[in-house]
């Protein structure tokens, strides 16, 4: 089968989307190999995203923690606050080359959404997002942003209401519509050629990563990147894979692994398909797929991209899972020491980062991945903080 990694990946689909699939695939494998194309996907992502994004050392906080040297890949300073227009507008200038007229997309935490209505505004593209009605009321900020952008955001009402139901929904729409939609997927997950072709849009992360730090004479001990689909985190890991650094996915624990109420899919998932692919899972022991839980909306799914199931069982990769409250924590912490405030996303990987680093030597370095700002959230978090008191 076409797209696996290891065991994981595949194409899981519907006999009416392989047609589809297989054109996607024919158009990304022709122009991803183009120089032209290459041209002007780096264009877009200088003139238009803000590439590259720095990389910074956070004296505040390496001080504070006491241990190795921490830097934070920037890419909540990217157009749009987040890592995701890389890849949108990746795929929004190969749907332009391939004669489509539609963009249907789907968003948790909105950061993707909101990437493909300025991509496809930028672009000249209708574009209709599906999106949980539980995330959009969590996530208020993003929807109208995306409607001031001039794309249709669409509630979805079924299920759990989060990423997972949006995702449903997009590939019924595809499934309708196929002849003249593309579906724009967010993140490295579904069926071949996507978590291939977002993993290239993004590596544009690590390969930064990997140039700056050489620029600084620095080696690279540790990196550290969040994991929901895992679109950020192997964009960072992929170009990284042949070099020494030790590379961390960090999941949602939610409430607590021992709650049930978290998204560690990683952590407490087995081996099963969703949304066309075969990967690891939270499902139960008849295979229903479970309902998740977590304080960051881009995290709250039930799978991973297949890629991240097969470094979780080579072992390059070693992926942990932070909970509600710490990520929380890191979240009020950089916002103090470094005056950035993180995305809840980013804020799980920059908890973990802490903890990494504290145990680490001055003259070691960890590089943590900030997939997005955390402006989306600053509602959410004083509504829990005042809460409390």
């Amino acid at each position: 089968m076409k797209g696996k990694f290891g065991k994981f990946g595949g194409q899981f689909v519907p006999e009416t989307l392989l047609p589809a699939l297989d054109e996607l695939e024919r158009g990304f494998n022709k122009h991803w190999g183009d120089k032209k194309f290459q041209k002007e996907f780096n264009y877009y992502l200088t003139q238009y995203a803000g590439r590259p994004t720095p990389l910074y050392l956070a004296k505040n906080l390496t001080d504070k923690v006491g241990g190795a040297r921490i830097y934070l890949k920037r890419e909540d300073l990217l157009h749009g606050g987040a890592h995701k227009i890389n890849n949108a507008i990746g795929q929004a200038l190969l749907v332009k080359k391939m004669n489509k007229k539609r963009i249907i997309a789907e968003t948790g935490a909105g950061q993707h959404g909101v990437a493909t209505a300025m991509a496809c505004s930028a672009l000249k593209l209708p574009c209709l997002v599906y999106m949980g009605y539980e995330d959009t009321q969590r996530q208020r900020l993003n929807v109208y942003r995306m409607e001031l952008l001039g794309s249709k955001v669409q509630s979805v009402k079924i299920g759990s209401q989060t990423l997972k139901d949006a995702i449903n929904e997009a590939i019924r729409d595809w499934i309708a519509n196929i002849t003249n939609t593309h579906y724009l997927l967010g993140s490295a997950v579904g069926p071949h050629p996507y978590p291939t072709m977002v993993r290239n849009f993004q590596s544009v992360i690590g390969k930064e990563i990997k140039s700056q730090m050489k620029k600084n004479n620095k080696s690279i001990d540790g990196v550290v990147a969040c994991v929901g689909g895992g679109s950020n985190a192997i964009g960072t890991f992929y170009p990284l894979l042949n070099s020494s650094a030790k590379m961390f996915g960090v999941e949602a624990a939610g409430s607590g692994l021992k709650t049930g109420l978290h998204s560690a899919t990683l952590s407490f998932g087995t081996p099963g398909i969703l949304h066309g692919m075969l990967t690891y899972l939270l499902q139960d022991s008849a295979g229903q797929v479970s309902t998740t839980h977590s304080i960051a909306a881009g995290l709250d799914y039930p799978a991973v991209g297949p890629q991240h199931a097969q470094f979780k069982e080579s072992g390059r990769v070693k992926y942990v899972a932070v909970k509600d409250k710490d990520a929380l924590n890191a979240f009020i912490t950089l916002s103090r020491t470094e005056g950035i405030i993180p995305a809840l996303e980013s804020a799980h990987a920059v908890a973990e980062g802490i903890k990494i680093a504290s145990n680490m030597k001055r003259s070691e370095s960890v590089v943590i991945t900030l997939s997005g700002r955390g402006d989306k959230d600053v509602d959410l978090v004083r509504g829990i903080f005042h809460d409390k008191n």
